[in-house]
């Protein structure tokens, strides 16, 4: 996949932008505060439909404007394709693809897909298990739409199933209608975990190997799923967890109390790594779904790597270049020169002051 062309109009600081991107590393430097994040959030968006930084739309939007538009084409080894992001202040949302107008956002996933390393991804394995299945979730969703589609319905029943133990607890009669929705969060919840069996397996041992790599072959690596429900059909631990779930008016367990934990030579990363072993198994991670991305789907996505640079050394930054050759790569940094001689591919250079855009 290759990204041509970024339009926006009032989002974020930026009133107008328009930018003709390379095939090869698009490298968008400035000073802090300037507004290069917000070109990779855009791009982002355009991918998944969120922002990797915020779940109000409304923060989007240029604090002059009444709305925001994303207007981006690429292409893929089909066609040339575009996507087009609105939203107002009476929080209207509109997608359009190839100047269609989409009516679910699942039917947005797979058509550009990114991955994006940002130094909030650093904290993958130092937070909780809220942000491993994200990771896990964005991956999943643009490999395989119909993950996104499953994912979706269980968070809509979960929190129908969450709204009747209120109700139930209030009054016990509603406990009859309990069933409806404890097969259907079953049934969604089932194929949720098998998908991610699935991943988690075929991830791990990409991340093994990467990790592997870097450390000379000393530290051996793994990401393991731990599912809430163990050795126990879903269905069955719903019911048996009735009343604790009415006493706490909320669903003790499925695919949404999820974690993966990383273990580094048998050890649980988080709590005895090191910070360099934590940057590192981050940095395998987002290598290694790339190349899932790109063996699953048959393209190679765009990698958006946001202001991480500098959090890693000149061997793991190294070991990224090697990685990556052939992606389109868009690289946020503050100096460009720290990029010289490091990247023997097609380069463009973007200058970013103040939400306005210069050509190097």
């Amino acid at each position: 996949m290759i990204v041509q062309n970024l339009k926006l109009n009032n989002f974020r600081n930026y009133k107008s932008f328009d930018a003709e991107f390379c095939n090869g590393y698009n490298i968008i430097y400035g000073e802090n505060g300037q507004g290069k994040t917000n070109i990779i959030e855009s791009l982002f968006i355009c991918a998944t439909g969120k922002s990797h930084r915020t779940s109000h739309d409304l923060d989007l939007i240029n604090t002059e404007a009444e709305s925001f538009c994303i207007d981006l084409f690429f292409k893929n080894e089909e066609r040339d394709k575009n996507i087009k992001f609105k939203y107002n202040k009476q929080k209207q949302k509109s997608i359009s693809i190839n100047d269609i107008n989409i009516k679910k956002m699942g039917e947005l996933m797979g058509n550009l897909n990114a991955v994006i390393f940002s130094p909030e991804d650093l904290m993958i394995v130092k937070q909780g298990p809220s942000v491993r299945r994200r990771f896990i979730d964005i991956a999943l969703s643009q490999i395989n739409p119909s993950y996104f589609y499953y994912l979706q319905q269980y968070n809509k029943t979960l929190s129908q199933r969450n709204a009747l133990l209120k109700q139930i607890k209030k009054n016990r009669s509603f406990i009859t209608t309990i069933d409806i929705w404890d097969e259907s969060l079953s049934n969604f919840g089932n194929e949720i975990i098998r998908r991610r069996e699935l991943f988690i397996k075929e991830i791990s041992q990409f991340i093994h190997e990467n990790h592997l790599y870097i450390s000379g072959g000393l530290e051996k690596l793994i990401l393991k799923y731990e599912p809430s429900i163990n050795d126990c059909d879903f269905l069955i631990k719903l019911k048996q967890s009735i009343n604790s779930d009415i006493e706490r008016e909320s669903t003790s367990f499925g695919p949404h109390r999820d974690d993966f934990t990383y273990f580094l030579n048998g050890e649980n990363l988080k709590i005895y790594g090191s910070q360099g072993q934590q940057r590192t198994a981050v940095l395998s991670s987002k290598l290694a779904e790339l190349e899932i991305m790109r063996n699953d789907t048959g393209e190679k996505p765009i990698l958006l790597l946001d202001d991480v640079l500098s959090e890693l050394d000149s061997k793991r930054q190294q070991f990224l270049f090697n990685r990556i050759n052939e992606i389109q790569t868009f690289i946020t940094c503050t100096e460009k020169s720290v990029l010289k001689n490091r990247l023997n591919f097609d380069v463009s250079y973007f200058n970013i002051c103040q939400g306005g855009l210069k050509i190097k």
